[in-house]
Protein backbone atom coordinates (compact mmCIF):
# COMPACT_ATOMS: atom_id res chain seq x y z
CA UNK A 1 0.00 0.00 0.00
CA UNK A 2 1.40 3.62 -0.68
CA UNK A 3 1.99 5.47 1.93
CA UNK A 4 -0.97 7.98 2.87
CA UNK A 5 -2.35 9.91 5.41
CA UNK A 6 -4.98 8.23 7.61
CA UNK A 7 -8.40 9.52 7.17
CA UNK A 8 -9.27 11.01 10.86
CA UNK A 9 -13.05 10.15 10.68
CA UNK A 10 -11.64 6.37 9.76
CA UNK A 11 -7.95 5.40 10.42
CA UNK A 12 -8.31 2.41 8.94
CA UNK A 13 -9.42 4.25 4.89
CA UNK A 14 -6.71 6.10 3.41
CA UNK A 15 -7.05 9.59 1.83
CA UNK A 16 -4.20 10.98 -0.27
CA UNK A 17 -0.24 9.22 -0.98
CA UNK A 18 2.62 11.38 0.45
CA UNK A 19 6.06 11.88 -1.50
CA UNK A 20 9.05 12.89 -0.64
CA UNK A 21 9.56 16.67 -1.17
CA UNK A 22 13.37 16.77 -2.15
CA UNK A 23 16.32 19.35 -3.12
CA UNK A 24 18.03 20.20 -6.44
CA UNK A 25 20.64 17.46 -5.58
CA UNK A 26 17.77 14.67 -4.67
CA UNK A 27 17.92 14.78 -1.21
CA UNK A 28 14.54 14.09 0.83
CA UNK A 29 13.83 17.27 2.53
CA UNK A 30 9.90 16.07 4.33
CA UNK A 31 6.99 14.50 2.97
CA UNK A 32 4.16 16.14 1.45
CA UNK A 33 0.37 14.69 0.47
CA UNK A 34 0.37 14.33 -3.21
CA UNK A 35 -2.07 17.22 -4.20
CA UNK A 36 0.38 19.81 -2.13
CA UNK A 37 3.40 18.55 -3.96
CA UNK A 38 1.58 18.86 -7.20
CA UNK A 39 -0.07 22.23 -6.82
CA UNK A 40 2.84 23.72 -5.12
CA UNK A 41 5.21 22.26 -7.96
CA UNK A 42 7.50 20.49 -5.51
CA UNK A 43 10.18 18.74 -6.97
CA UNK A 44 10.20 15.38 -5.83
CA UNK A 45 10.52 11.30 -7.42
CA UNK A 46 9.52 9.32 -9.88
CA UNK A 47 10.34 5.72 -11.92
CA UNK A 48 9.32 4.90 -15.77
CA UNK A 49 9.84 1.53 -16.96
CA UNK A 50 10.16 0.71 -20.78
CA UNK A 51 8.99 -3.15 -21.80
CA UNK A 52 10.32 -4.44 -24.95
CA UNK A 53 9.48 -8.25 -26.14
CA UNK A 54 11.76 -10.30 -28.10
CA UNK A 55 10.67 -8.53 -30.97
CA UNK A 56 12.17 -5.77 -29.75
CA UNK A 57 8.66 -3.84 -30.17
CA UNK A 58 8.18 -1.30 -26.77
CA UNK A 59 4.92 -1.76 -24.92
CA UNK A 60 2.88 1.38 -24.60
CA UNK A 61 0.33 2.43 -22.15
CA UNK A 62 -2.72 4.67 -22.87
CA UNK A 63 -2.99 6.60 -19.41
CA UNK A 64 -6.97 6.57 -17.99
CA UNK A 65 -9.10 9.25 -18.47
CA UNK A 66 -9.52 9.71 -14.40
CA UNK A 67 -5.56 10.58 -13.54
CA UNK A 68 -4.66 13.98 -13.03
CA UNK A 69 -2.24 14.44 -15.12
CA UNK A 70 -1.69 14.05 -19.17
CA UNK A 71 -5.07 11.94 -18.78
CA UNK A 72 -6.07 9.85 -22.22
CA UNK A 73 -2.09 10.29 -23.55
CA UNK A 74 0.20 7.60 -24.46
CA UNK A 75 3.07 7.51 -22.08
CA UNK A 76 5.72 4.94 -21.02
CA UNK A 77 5.63 0.92 -20.38
CA UNK A 78 5.01 1.63 -17.14
CA UNK A 79 5.19 4.79 -14.50
CA UNK A 80 4.63 6.08 -11.26
CA UNK A 81 5.66 8.05 -8.47
CA UNK A 82 8.11 7.29 -5.74
CA UNK A 83 6.18 6.97 -2.71
CA UNK A 84 7.58 8.31 0.70
CA UNK A 85 10.22 6.18 2.27
CA UNK A 86 10.72 4.16 -1.24
CA UNK A 87 13.14 3.41 -3.37
CA UNK A 88 13.41 3.97 -6.82
CA UNK A 89 14.04 0.29 -7.50
CA UNK A 90 11.12 -0.77 -4.84
CA UNK A 91 8.60 1.81 -6.57
CA UNK A 92 9.60 0.51 -10.51
CA UNK A 93 8.99 -3.27 -9.16
CA UNK A 94 5.70 -2.23 -7.55
CA UNK A 95 4.23 0.05 -10.81
CA UNK A 96 4.74 -2.50 -12.96
CA UNK A 97 2.88 -4.91 -10.78
CA UNK A 98 0.03 -2.33 -9.74
CA UNK A 99 -0.17 -0.78 -13.45
CA UNK A 100 -0.04 -3.86 -15.80
CA UNK A 101 0.21 -6.67 -14.13
CA UNK A 102 3.89 -7.56 -14.65
CA UNK A 103 5.80 -9.26 -11.54
CA UNK A 104 8.53 -10.70 -13.14
CA UNK A 105 10.21 -8.35 -15.67
CA UNK A 106 13.40 -9.89 -17.04
CA UNK A 107 17.01 -8.07 -17.07
CA UNK A 108 15.26 -5.20 -15.14
CA UNK A 109 18.12 -2.55 -14.77
CA UNK A 110 18.17 1.74 -13.83
CA UNK A 111 19.75 3.11 -17.55
CA UNK A 112 20.09 6.99 -16.36
CA UNK A 113 18.44 9.34 -14.04
CA UNK A 114 16.95 12.57 -15.68
CA UNK A 115 17.16 15.65 -13.10
CA UNK A 116 13.78 17.07 -12.12
CA UNK A 117 12.49 19.94 -14.59
CA UNK A 118 9.66 21.50 -16.12
CA UNK A 119 9.25 18.36 -19.13
CA UNK A 120 9.09 15.89 -16.14
CA UNK A 121 6.57 17.54 -13.91
CA UNK A 122 9.05 18.49 -11.18
CA UNK A 123 10.17 14.97 -10.92
CA UNK A 124 13.69 13.26 -10.54
CA UNK A 125 13.37 10.45 -12.27
CA UNK A 126 14.91 6.65 -12.66
CA UNK A 127 14.10 5.37 -16.33
CA UNK A 128 14.61 1.90 -16.29
CA UNK A 129 13.98 -0.88 -18.74
CA UNK A 130 13.16 -4.81 -19.21
CA UNK A 131 11.33 -7.90 -21.06
CA UNK A 132 8.73 -9.15 -20.90
CA UNK A 133 6.38 -11.11 -23.57
CA UNK A 134 3.09 -9.94 -21.53
CA UNK A 135 0.21 -10.52 -21.53
CA UNK A 136 -0.44 -7.71 -19.09
CA UNK A 137 -3.51 -6.99 -16.55
CA UNK A 138 -4.18 -3.56 -17.26
CA UNK A 139 -5.35 -1.63 -14.06
CA UNK A 140 -8.92 0.26 -15.87
CA UNK A 141 -8.04 3.16 -12.74
CA UNK A 142 -4.70 3.80 -14.53
CA UNK A 143 -4.30 2.65 -17.68
CA UNK A 144 -6.90 2.32 -20.09
CA UNK A 145 -5.43 0.71 -23.17
CA UNK A 146 -2.05 -0.90 -24.07
CA UNK A 147 -0.05 -1.59 -27.09
CA UNK A 148 3.42 -3.43 -28.48
CA UNK A 149 4.42 -1.28 -31.14
CA UNK A 150 7.72 -1.26 -33.48
CA UNK A 151 10.76 1.46 -32.68
CA UNK A 152 10.32 3.21 -36.12
CA UNK A 153 6.62 3.08 -35.49
CA UNK A 154 7.10 4.98 -32.39
CA UNK A 155 9.48 7.84 -33.15
CA UNK A 156 7.51 8.30 -36.68
CA UNK A 157 3.93 8.68 -34.48
CA UNK A 158 5.64 10.84 -31.88
CA UNK A 159 7.03 13.54 -34.83
CA UNK A 160 3.57 13.27 -36.70
CA UNK A 161 0.99 13.29 -33.76
CA UNK A 162 2.96 15.01 -30.87
CA UNK A 163 0.00 15.66 -28.21
CA UNK A 164 -0.65 11.54 -28.22
CA UNK A 165 2.04 11.58 -25.92
CA UNK A 166 2.53 13.11 -22.35
CA UNK A 167 5.44 15.23 -22.12
CA UNK A 168 7.41 13.31 -19.67
CA UNK A 169 7.70 10.42 -22.16
CA UNK A 170 8.62 12.50 -25.21
CA UNK A 171 10.69 13.91 -23.46
CA UNK A 172 13.05 10.48 -21.61
CA UNK A 173 12.02 8.77 -24.64
CA UNK A 174 14.16 10.96 -26.63
CA UNK A 175 16.70 10.60 -23.84
CA UNK A 176 16.78 6.90 -23.71
CA UNK A 177 16.97 6.40 -27.74
CA UNK A 178 20.33 8.65 -27.37
CA UNK A 179 21.81 6.89 -24.60
CA UNK A 180 20.81 2.80 -25.85
CA UNK A 181 21.09 2.28 -29.65
CA UNK A 182 18.21 0.08 -30.48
Amino acid sequence: MPASLLNPTCPTMTTEELFDVVDEQDRVLRSEARSVVHRDGLLHRAVHIFVFNSSGELYLQRRSMNKDSAPGKWVSSCSGHVDSGENYDAAARRELGEEIGLYDPINMKPVFKEAACRPTGNEFVWVYDCHSEGPFILDPDEVSDGQWIGLDAVNGWIEERPRDFAWSFTHLWAKYRKLVER
